[in-house]
């Protein structure tokens, strides 16, 4: 455990608990988070990750401009859910996505845990997709991949990054109890 895996952590600690809120701050430190950890999973040889934090840092600029662009035209995002037949797609999209990506660290490099890896990237590029778009099933993702990513992460040594997925479970278990709140009162005005 390195000094800079533990500000990595504490960045991205702060990152999720503002993302819980709604506050638009979660965007640049977020941003800031997943540089740091491009490097980190590049040394730890989690190859599928390392390239999810490519994709988060293109989502976080992503997410950070969707969000102001709803408050510049005066129009509020609002929590929403998916129909079931988003569900299922997303669902179908996690599978595919998973094995394909596995199949590819498998056979190509020498990525550790490249099936375990390669899922939870799965789940976390839908989730974050998700994410940005306001949709509350974004949490319920987070939380099964969370789940996984404590394990794995605890078995490669990264101790802080296992503790922080481990509180992002939590914050994930609160952004879902929040955001569906937030539904429920946009839903009742």
């Amino acid at each position: 455990m390195s000094y800079f895996e533990i500000i990595a952590s504490l960045l991205g600690l702060t990152s999720v608990w503002l993302l819980t809120k709604q506050n638009m701050w979660c965007w640049p430190t977020g941003i800031v988070m997943v540089l740091m950890y491009i490097y980190i999973f590049y040394e730890a040889r989690l190859y599928s990750d390392m390239l999810l934090q490519v994709f988060f840092a293109v989502m976080q600029v992503y997410g950070w401009y969707y969000w102001q662009k709803g408050k510049r035209d005066n129009e509020t995002l609002v929590v929403k859910y998916l129909s079931q037949k988003e569900i299922v797609f997303w669902c179908i999209s996690v599978i595919l996505f998973s094995g394909i990506l596995g199949w590819l660290m498998k056979k190509y490099t020498d990525a550790d845990l490249p099936y375990i890896d390669a899922t939870t990237a799965a789940m976390s590029v839908i989730a974050q997709w998700l994410m940005t778009k306001k949709i509350i099933e974004n949490w319920i993702l987070w939380i099964i991949a969370d789940v996984i990513y404590v394990g794995m992460y605890f078995y490669k040594g990264l101790y802080a990054t296992s503790i922080l997925y481990f509180i992002f479970l939590g914050l994930a278990i609160l952004g879902f109890m929040e955001w569906k709140k937030s539904y429920k009162v946009k839903k009742s005005s």
